[in-house]
Formats: structure tokens, C-alpha cells, sequence
């Protein structure tokens, strides 16, 4: 599946969003066998505050079907880079939509903008880079936490964004690499010390970029 298009029905491996109210939805990965603790193969079933849903069953259905819960009902949603943000697991301090809207508004990125983005974290703010810039624009996202970078580039795969690539590198004292030189029209700083990366990052900007 891809977060940058829509397709009408549900397939195996898609992931889903299912919306019981505005404080209560799940991002989930339709498979119909999952691994239990004791690494047994067992049938996926999703349990909800309302209910358990068997995972199988989505397959071949629309998006945005009603279906049946227990205690209650919900909707199977195609997953936004909106939604995948108030869904997606925290490995770090996320930016929300209200703040990302600021920071693409800021950025002046549009379809075809080179965007590098350090502090990948949990990919929150990177899954609306990719989009904004979709088709032919392209992210450089960077973190130093290794199994973060692992975990980032699986979910971009899984969700078809093939316009990020994700390094794992310290910018503040490595830099970006020589090959990603002054072709950015944006760089985007989530760090601790964002100051120490400032002067590498001068060295990826076009003369017409921004920097944040």
C-alpha cells in the first residue's frame, strides 16, 4: 500500500486505521496470522475498550466499512499521514498536525522540494514531509539512535513512502555526507543541540533554501 495514494479496498499487509471516536483509534497492520509470546502462530485479533475485532476479516473489504465490535462498533479508515500521527508509536516526543502545518507553511515545501529533516524520531513529522513533497521531491531524514532508524525505515516501507531515505549519523558532529551537498531547499533541526548542526547544514542548502 502507499500513504500517498488510496485504493478502495482492503488487502493483506495494508496498515488500517480503526476509528471508534476521536480519542480512541488504532493503527493496525492487517495480517491474518501473528507470532504469540511463545512465538506460536495464532489468528490476529485486535482487542478494543469495545470489543475484540478478527484482523482476517478486513480483507477484501472497503475502506471506510463499518464493522462490528462486541461492545460496539468502528470504522476502518485509510490511513493520512494525519492519522498515522495520532496513532503511531511513540519511540520519541512527537510534533503534531497543528505544529507540522506550521512548519510545511514555514518551509515553503511543495511537490518537488529536496527537504532534510534530522531528528527522524518516530517519524511523525516525516511521513508529512514525504508527502507534501510527493511526487518528485525527496526527504534525507537523519537520527543517531540506531534501532530508531531500523524501525523508521520498515515503517516507511510498509507504507510505501519510497521518497525518504533514513541514515542513522550524529549531523551535529558528522555532517550530512558530501553526496547530499547543496541541493536542499530546506533543512528541518528537531535536536537537543540544533545550534552544533547549523553549520553543517549551511554546506546542504540551496542559496535559495530555508533553514529551521
Amino acid at each position: 500500500m502507499s500513504f500517498s495514494n488510496f485504493k478502495l479496498y482492503i488487502e493483506e499487509g495494508d496498515t488500517v486505521i480503526l476509528y471508534i471516536n476521536p480519542h480512541n483509534m488504532h493503527a493496525i497492520e492487517v495480517k491474518s496470522i501473528v507470532l504469540n509470546k511463545n512465538g506460536e502462530e495464532v489468528e490476529n485479533v485486535f482487542q478494543t475498550t469495545f470489543g475484540a475485532l478478527k484482523v482476517q476479516s478486513l480483507i477484501g473489504k472497503k475502506y471506510g466499512i463499518k464493522v462490528t465490535l462486541s461492545k460496539g462498533w468502528a470504522h476502518v479508515l485509510y490511513p493520512t499521514s494525519e492519522l498515522w500521527t495520532l496513532t503511531l508509536p511513540h519511540r520519541t516526543q512527537i510534533i503534531y498536525t497543528p505544529d507540522i502545518s506550521m512548519i510545511l507553511f514555514e518551509l515553503e515545501l511543495k511537490p518537488g522540494s529536496v527537504v532534510i529533516e534530522a531528528g527522524t524520531g518516530s517519524g511523525s513529522l516525516t511521513h508529512s514531509l514525504a508527502r507534501t513533497v510527493y511526487p518528485d521531491g525527496y526527504v534525507y531524514s537523519f537520527d543517531f539512535h540506531e534501532n530508531r532508524v531500523l524501525v523508521a525505515e520498515k515503517e516507511f516501507a510498509n507504507h510505501g513512502i519510497t521518497n525518504v531515505s533514513i541514515k542513522q549519523r550524529d549531523v551535529c558532529t558528522e555532517g550530512y555526507g558530501e553526496e547530499i551537498e547543496y541541493i536542499a531547499d530546506a533543512v528541518f533541526l528537531d535536536l537537543p543541540l540544533p545550534w552544533k548542526a547549523v553549520i553543517h547544514a549551511m554546506k546542504c542548502i540551496k542559496k535559495t533554501g530555508i533553514k529551521y
